[in-house]
């Protein structure tokens, strides 16, 4: 994906397709402006009207959802030696663990997805956020076989959240985290428990050491009940 394209000619070809403004989020005291969609539903019709969605996991666009484990991972990140460090966010959809990261002091981030939807939401939001001299966008396919020439020096850290719900991608995910994951390096995996995959920890300890950790985070549901979601983070390390 082109890093010279402008932020208004990005918002036009978005708007080919979707109605969307920025939207204030407020995080740690900050206020992220990120790109939201507001003709989701009407996309969506569109979707099923052309028969587009045959398997949910893989059509629905998954990319343009604001996912808490976004928010959890990001801000665990600063506990993880930033200063100095490169990281890459893997599935990142529109970005925004990669720009909560992008505030703690790592030197190159890179942020990418498959989607190519995807893509054009984060680079809205690195432009629109003032991070494209610290954040760059571009696409990576984890299953695409051998180094990827683009990625060296590897990266120290590597960040994915709510990427483990495609069981049959836990194989190649960790190949492509052995491939570029620089040594003393560390992956780290956030998942919600409802959606936690145990399956992916054991096939990730024949490669890497594996620490688990829990993290519970309290909000308020749309009526203004609190409640309380639990997290599940994966860490993976070079032996």
């Amino acid at each position: 994906m082109a890093q010279t394209e402008d932020l208004d000619t990005l918002l036009a070809a978005i708007r080919r397709t979707f109605d969307v403004d920025f939207e204030p989020l407020q995080v740690d005291g900050d206020t992220l402006q990120v790109l939201t969609i507001h003709n989701m539903q009407a996309h969506l019709d569109k979707l099923l009207h052309r028969r587009a969605i045959r398997n949910p996991l893989k059509d629905l666009p998954l990319w343009a959802k604001v996912w808490p484990a976004s928010f959890v991972l990001g801000r665990l990140l600063r506990n993880y030696e930033p200063e100095g460090k490169s990281l890459l966010e893997l599935g990142a959809g529109c970005g925004i663990l990669s720009l909560i990261a992008a505030r703690y002091g790592f030197s190159r981030i890179v942020l990418s997805d498959v989607q190519e939807d995807a893509l054009r939401f984060a680079r809205a939001n690195v432009l629109r956020n003032h991070l494209d001299d610290r954040v760059d966008v571009c696409h990576v396919d984890v299953t695409a076989p051998g180094r990827d020439p683009r990625f060296s020096p590897m990266f120290d850290r590597i960040a994915a959240s709510e990427i483990l719900y495609l069981d049959e991608l836990h194989g190649p995910l960790l190949k492509f985290t052995a491939r570029h994951l620089a040594p003393g390096g560390k992956a780290l995996f956030c998942t919600d428990m409802a959606r936690a995959k145990p399956h992916f920890a054991k096939l990730a300890a024949k490669s890497f050491r594996v620490t688990e950790g829990r993290v519970g985070v309290k909000s308020r549901d749309e009526e203004g009940r609190e409640q309380r979601r639990l997290y599940t983070v994966l860490i993976l390390e070079r032996p």
